[in-house]
């Protein structure tokens, strides 16, 4: 077997060097994984905003429920009979919604009492600790809706997530606050909270 002689192992590598076949190949290997992140990341993004945009409009149209005394006044008047109420709206959200939505329904006997009303951590956010307030006809309502969203970008969860490190989790919430219509009610609904 020969040595090769330094002049080939020169011209060997020179030859090396200058050659740009697998280039593209090469480039593209070095740009994919973070044009990939980019493109899941903006694709969570996109997912996040769509289940943040239909949480308000379901949690929108059921506390009109409430605000009209429609729901006070009709048979199904439950915290379970609400939480259908907002899941029946969410459409593409549907099948997670009873086991990742949670309800706050609060009364208040001023708007200014709903500024002292604290927003809750999602790393302690507790649904045991929620409330089930409809309020009668004239009183002012806080509904606060949290759904508990799945992040699937595993290089985005610690910037996204604020359920607790590592949790791969984000608490999307939406708030909408009114006073009642004067309805018509006999029975007092719901309890003080």
């Amino acid at each position: 077997m020969r040595n090769p002689s330094p002049l080939r192992l020169n011209r060997f590598t020179a030859g090396f060097v200058r050659a740009e076949r697998g280039a593209t190949a090469v480039e593209f290997a070095l740009i994919s994984l973070p044009m990939m992140v980019m493109i899941f990341g903006l694709l969570e993004f996109a997912m996040m905003f769509l289940a943040m945009t239909t949480l308000d409009t379901a949690t929108q149209w059921a506390s009109r429920q409430i605000r009209t005394g429609e729901f006070q006044t009709s048979g199904s008047n439950t915290k379970v009979d609400f939480k259908n109420l907002v899941c029946s709206q969410m459409s593409w959200l549907n099948s997670k919604c009873t086991a990742d939505l949670w309800l706050d329904v609060r009364t208040y006997s001023t708007f200014a009492g709903i500024s002292g009303a604290p927003v809750p951590n999602p790393i302690t956010f507790n649904p045991n600790t929620t409330c089930f307030s409809t309020g009668q006809p004239t009183d002012i309502v806080l509904v606060r809706a949290y759904f508990e969203w799945n992040l699937f970008t595993p290089l985005l969860n610690n910037a996204l997530e604020n359920m607790g490190a590592g949790s791969g989790k984000r608490l999307i919430s939406s708030t909408t606050a009114f006073r009642n219509e004067p309805y018509n009610v006999n029975p007092p609904i719901g309890t003080a909270c």
